[in-house]
């Protein structure tokens, strides 16, 4: 028992370096109209910018989850959180698009290896409580996501858009000091055993699946893709939709975008679900409501911002507190335990690789259908189509 308690208490430590990864990655979309001022960039390149960290954070998925291999999962997680804080730091001296795609592109590099990291240490020690594990990195996320921008926001009322990226690249320092001396090998390097049952819940029945390229886990894999569009669709412009056709000042998009992140905390339920229930089903339904709350985001509901804040919310709730929580743990569920780590880098590449677009298609498709056809076509559509793939996914499991 006691070991247990230590176990959960540096869990608790990684997750709280995990907070500052998601105050980094949510600090942008809430300074992308001051930063396109500055810089004087268009709407679909402000856009990207909101968005590219994700191709970082995608192309080094996999490659991480072979890495956690040869190097221990503490040392990755600790490379990841240097690299980027320091590109989050230097996000405030860029001069020009290029750097700043750069620098984005740079911290999302780090994001993912933390992340990958963390997914693995966690599934792999609380084993048995694996969608638990991957959902509380969700739950720590939606505490970043609500103190990024309402703090991002805040720091830049009283300075100019430059010193949150200062403050928070800054902060990483903090959490590295933390992680150094207090994560133990005994927990961070919990590699379990396989389980020679075949047939527990959620485990490969069939030993030709048990391959990170089979069926299951591939179809999984494009499910997340399209849920990564709608996702970054939203995160990546919506708070520029509210500031630019709905007139609403930073403080209020900050305190509309941050109840995405108050619904993210129902990670906890969505993995608790998601080991106790059929994955799939949850998956389906969540995406459901998703594409709903996330299409009337971008409709024509006037400037209370009580009512986006809820639609944030039910929407952040519904995709980051379910649909994440599941994907993530169902991928990893899919394969055997000795490819769990190898399954996290494939979640984390088909999340966010084709994230890292969204807000540059969002912004394309608002030049050309406005933004409410724009909204309700990325942000509805691709979370019905990653509904659509989750039930096949079964569908071919059950096979």
């Amino acid at each position: 028992m006691q070991k247990r308690h230590a176990a959960l208490g540096m869990f608790a430590v990684l997750l709280f370096s995990y907070v500052i990864n998601a105050i980094d990655r949510q600090l942008f979309s809430v300074l992308a109209a001051d930063v396109r001022n500055a810089l004087d960039l268009s709407l679909p390149q402000v856009g990207l910018a909101s968005t590219v960290f994700t191709l970082g954070m995608g192309v080094a998925g996999i490659p991480t989850g072979y890495l956690l291999g040869k190097m221990s999962r503490k040392s990755v997680t600790l490379v990841g959180l240097v690299i980027f804080s320091a590109a989050t730091y230097l996000t405030a001296y860029s001069r020009g698009l290029p750097d700043l795609l750069l620098y984005r592109f740079v911290s999302g590099l780090g994001e993912a290896m933390q992340l990958t990291a963390l997914l693995a240490i966690g599934t792999g020690y609380f084993f048995q409580h694996r969608a638990v594990a991957a959902s509380s990195l969700n739950f720590t996320f939606g505490i970043g996501a609500i103190i990024g921008p309402n703090l991002g926001a805040a720091i830049l009322g009283a300075t100019h858009w430059k010193m949150p990226f200062i403050v928070f690249g800054l902060s990483g320092i903090v959490a590295f000091v933390l992680i150094v001396p207090l994560v133990k090998p005994w927990f961070s390097e919990a590699r379990p055993q396989p389980d020679p049952a075949a047939n527990r819940a959620g485990a490969p029945a069939d030993p030709t699946l048990d391959s990170l390229w089979a069926p299951t886990p591939l179809m999984l894999a494009v499910a997340t893709a399209f849920a990564g569009l709608s996702i970054y669709g939203y995160l990546g412009l919506y708070p520029t939709y509210l500031r630019d056709a709905l007139g609403f000042t930073p403080k209020q998009a900050a305190g509309a975008v941050s109840f995405y992140g108050l619904g993210a905390l129902l990670s906890l339920l969505g993995g608790w679900l998601g080991d106790r229930y059929d994955y799939r089903k949850l998956l389906f339904f969540s995406l459901l409501i998703s594409a709903v709350a996330g299409g009337l985001l971008f409709t024509e509901l006037g400037r209370s911002l009580a009512l986006h804040a809820t639609l944030s919310f039910v929407f952040g709730a519904a995709i980051s507190g379910m649909v994440y929580a599941n994907l993530s743990a169902g991928i990893i569920k899919s394969v055997s335990s000795a490819k769990a780590a190898q399954a996290s880098g494939l979640f984390v590449a088909s999340l966010y690789i084709p994230a890292a677009f969204a807000g540059y298609l969002l912004g394309h498709l608002k030049g050309g259908m406005g933004w409410t056809l724009a909204g309700i076509l990325q942000v509805s559509g691709c979370a019905l189509l990653a509904a659509l793939l989750a039930i096949m996914a079964g569908a071919r499991r059950a096979d």
